[in-house]
């Protein structure tokens, strides 16, 4: 659990480091070097959901983790009990 912690915080800082990045100087280093880490921190992200979450998880919570920049942090709150699912 505390690896996908790491990987959904790392997700979401790298993307808003690079949306930053878009919308004011457009440093091609930063996307060079924030675009792999943003990339592989999701994968990591769908990786350990898939891994750490039974089968038998509250539906849905298997697939919030595609759902790319905050998916991490969504199946987290899912883990966690967050709002229950409407019926």
């Amino acid at each position: 659990m505390r690896a996908l912690r790491i990987a959904a915080a790392v997700e979401l800082a790298t993307l808003a480091a690079l949306l930053v990045n878009l919308a004011t100087v457009h440093t091609g280093a930063v996307a060079a070097l924030g675009g792999p880490v943003h990339g592989t921190a999701y994968l990591a992200v769908i990786a350990l959901t898939w891994a750490t979450t039974p089968a038998g998880t509250a539906r849905g919570t298997r697939s919030r983790a595609l759902v790319p920049g905050v998916g991490g942090l969504l199946v987290l709150r899912r883990l966690r009990g967050g709002r229950p699912p409407v019926s």
